[in-house]
């Protein structure tokens, strides 16, 4: 079984979520840049953000061969703080990169005009840049969040099939199909979908364009639901093929619209910039 989990914060896990990953299966990930649970004061940091999301993090993925990939964006909650928009005017800079597979996360938080701005700026970006955008539809208010994003997009020059609207569940997934956008679902432990509500939806609305991801990050999260997913699909009559079209050729065929993806990964090097994992030693 081969897994590529399209969207994860590898930045909040450790290294032994690296090698449980690998030992499971999963040889390939998307890292969108987030919100980091504390808000962010300048610019600056997103662009030390953005650069450890180029270098660091996929120093660390190519030792437990795994190829890493970002997505770069402001998201979303931080759109609304107003020191924080020249980060639009850096991010072109970083969209031209390689690593770099999407314009993301983008989309709505709390659905302010503000969020309206920056996601319509974004969109702009993906297309001028020839990326996909991993577009984040809401916590709160998801149905009237989907429909909100869908104008946005409807009005973009960014084509939906290069949009994936994220964190779907079952209220938001049949208007997201009939968009004819990649449909993506974020399975938690305790929040948003979990593994057979995911299977029940793969039944109803088939595995055609449908992305399962972790989205883990520093809350309570596990780096393993896409595996999991992957299982329970071939407990419920899901065939080998249909868990790599859901779980491996699906991603690879979103994000391969960048043009940049690299899935043979590379012989890592000793360290990153001089620095490496090793700790207590020379």
């Amino acid at each position: 079984m081969r897994i590529f989990d399209p969207h994860i914060h590898m930045t909040s896990r450790t290294t032994d979520d690296y090698r449980a990953m690998h030992a499971a299966g999963v040889r390939a990930l998307v890292e969108p840049s987030f919100w980091l649970g504390q808000p962010r004061t300048s610019p600056d940091s997103f662009c030390d953000y953005f650069d450890a999301l180029l270098g660091w993090e996929p120093f660390r993925a190519a030792q437990h061969r795994i190829a890493h990939h970002c997505a770069l964006a402001l998201n979303p909650k931080e759109a609304n703080d107003p020191r924080l928009l020249p980060v639009l005017e850096v991010l072109p800079r970083y969209l031209v990169k390689d690593g770099v597979v999407a314009v993301g996360e983008i989309g709505y938080d709390a659905m302010t005009p503000a969020e309206d701005a920056a996601l319509a700026a974004q969109l702009q970006m993906a297309a001028d840049h020839g990326l996909p955008a991993l577009v984040h539809t809401p916590h709160r208010d998801k149905l009237t969040g989907l429909l909100r994003t869908l104008e946005a997009v409807e009005e973009s020059a960014l084509p939906a099939g290069r949009v994936l609207l994220d964190h779907l569940n079952e209220t938001t997934v049949k208007a997201a199909r009939q968009s004819g956008a990649w449909l993506g679902f974020s399975v938690y432990p305790d929040t948003k979908m979990d593994e057979q509500r995911m299977v029940a939806v793969l039944k109803e609305y088939g595995t055609e364009q449908v992305l399962v991801n972790s989205a883990a990050d520093w809350g309570h999260s596990d780096p393993l639901k896409t595996v999991k997913v992957a299982r329970a699909m071939l407990q419920a009559g899901f065939s080998d093929d249909d868990v790599d079209l859901v779980l491996w050729r699906n991603p690879v065929a979103f994000y391969g619209q960048s043009g940049r993806l690299a899935l043979d990964v590379a012989e890592p090097g000793a360290a990153h910039e001089g620095n490496s994992l090793a700790r207590g030693g020379e």
